[in-house]
């Protein structure tokens, strides 16, 4: 059974898994392992690093990756659309805001256009923006993003732009870290994933080794969706908008308590930078996604993407033999 769909098309890949460009995570190496493998890699811009994004643009070599940036932070400094774009990605993903002010460069660069949406106001906008992939990323995604769950989100984004714009890319995202979840998504009505925290845990990933082996052992139930990582990184994040990540001593001092924990000053954020900075994650974050529960190793991303593939295609035959 081979997985081809409108986005396989669309991007000229093998296999509908796209790497989610997670900041600090998803870094050239990564991203070109993942498109290597017949996906498509996106690397992370995350805040905004001129210089990380430029040495992780090489270290994706000759391979064809995508960019990703968070769309507010990219506003304060929207030169760095311009280095991402003169590296020719394949793809450039906007999340979290308004991407109408970058639209059109990126369509004149011949890029396509990928908008990561929490909700139909979200997806409005993305559409009218010129989108040419959405991508649903339901609450049960690691990192950032919002309150609804991927299982209804996917299926009403997915009906809601085939009838504003039907010539438009529908991708699911939010807990999908095996071929379960993506042949799930595929019967939402999806036509591919984008998966962050199985990439997470891989050999490629820029990720500490102790923050992998965190998510290897953690299940579900560890994780919360909380904005004192962002609090105390001093971050400014949309309403709305929270990130989910494990629980650690961090959250379970400050969870709740985000007022005291912005009014304790430059000492509590110079601890936790040493902290990170040592990969002790008992404070520092690891945004990891309610599917850190089936994650049990740390493989190549190759291996990742031959995985997810094979499964799905397993789960969509198993499925079909079940129905009467």
């Amino acid at each position: 059974m081979a997985l081809r769909t409108r986005l396989t098309e669309k991007l000229n890949i093998t296999h509908p898994v796209l790497l989610a460009p997670m900041g600090s995570v998803s870094g050239g190496r990564l991203a070109g392992a993942v498109s290597e493998a017949g996906g498509l890699g996106l690397i992370g811009g995350g805040y905004g690093d001129r210089e990380w994004l430029e040495r992780e643009f090489a270290a994706a070599g000759n391979r064809r990756v995508g960019c990703g940036f968070i769309t507010w932070s990219l506003a304060k400094q929207p030169g760095l659309l311009d280095v991402a774009l003169a590296h020719r990605p394949a793809v450039l993903m906007l999340s979290f805001g308004d991407p109408r002010p970058f639209a059109k460069r990126i369509q004149a660069a011949g890029v396509v256009l990928v908008c990561q949406v929490q909700g139909r106001d979200h997806t409005l906008q993305a559409l009218d923006a010129g989108a040419e992939i959405i991508v649903a990323q339901g609450t049960e995604a690691g990192g950032h993003g919002g309150s609804r769950a991927t299982l209804p989100l996917v299926p009403a984004i997915v009906d809601l732009v085939a009838q504003r714009a039907p010539e438009v890319v529908v991708v699911a995202a939010g807990g999908i870290v095996d071929g379960r979840g993506l042949a799930a998504a595929l019967a939402l009505g999806a036509e591919g994933v984008l998966v962050g925290s199985r990439f997470y845990a891989s050999v490629e990933s820029l990720a500490h080794d102790k923050a992998k082996a965190r998510i290897v052992a953690a299940s579900g139930d560890e994780t919360v969706r909380t904005s004192v990582f962002d609090a105390v990184r001093g971050y400014t994040w949309p309403d709305g908008i929270t990130g989910r990540a494990l629980r650690n001593d961090f959250t379970a001092r400050w969870h709740g308590r985000e007022g005291e924990l912005a009014g304790a000053g430059d000492g509590e954020m110079a601890r936790y930078r040493a902290a990170a900075a040592q990969g002790d994650t008992d404070t520092a974050v690891i945004f990891t996604g309610e599917g850190a529960g089936l994650i049990d190793d740390v493989p190549s991303a190759g291996e990742i993407v031959t995985r997810l593939v094979a499964e799905a295609e397993h789960a969509l035959a198993a499925a079909a033999r079940r129905v009467v």
